[in-house]
């Protein structure tokens, strides 16, 4: 992907709004939901006005699937998860984004959809810089090889 890519790409304002940034890959930004009841990420392809996955280029999309492996992979191995649910819904929010959300059969809402079922519980500073410079030096060290 070239920088010309991602010139015009524009975060969605609720996406800005409810997220922190944790770090940009080759394709997506990698966003932590300002929810701390789940170790929820989303993934969003730096490619302007997409709202479906089967409007990236074939590139793209292999690319998005190889960023959403690499980051379920490492969510799980992280938190040690029952289930990683990923999900591309977009009904509220049209930009697309790909939810990763590591599930555990004793969260709040097992075996529900997180969607609704409880008021977040947003971070505090200390935990955001805490998961930011871990995820950030895990990615990292993945890319490199």
């Amino acid at each position: 992907m070239t920088c010309e890519t991602f010139k015009h790409f524009k975060l969605h304002p609720q996406l800005q709004n409810d997220c922190i940034e944790i770090v940009d890959l080759p394709l997506c930004k990698l966003l932590l939901c300002n929810d701390s009841a789940y170790p929820w990420f989303i993934l969003v392809p730096r490619v302007e006005d997409l709202q479906d996955i089967y409007q990236l280029d074939w590139q793209q999309q292999q690319q998005f699937l190889n960023e959403s492996s690499m980051l379920s992979e490492l969510l799980m191995a992280e938190y040690q998860g029952d289930k990683m649910n990923v999900a591309a819904l977009g009904n509220v929010v049209s930009q697309l984004h790909i939810h990763h959300v590591v599930r555990f059969k004793n969260d709040a809402s097992w075996p529900k959809p997180i969607w609704g079922q409880q008021a977040l519980t947003p971070y505090s500073d200390d935990e955001i810089q805490q998961i930011k410079n871990n995820l950030a030096a895990k990615i990292s060290t993945v890319l490199r090889h």
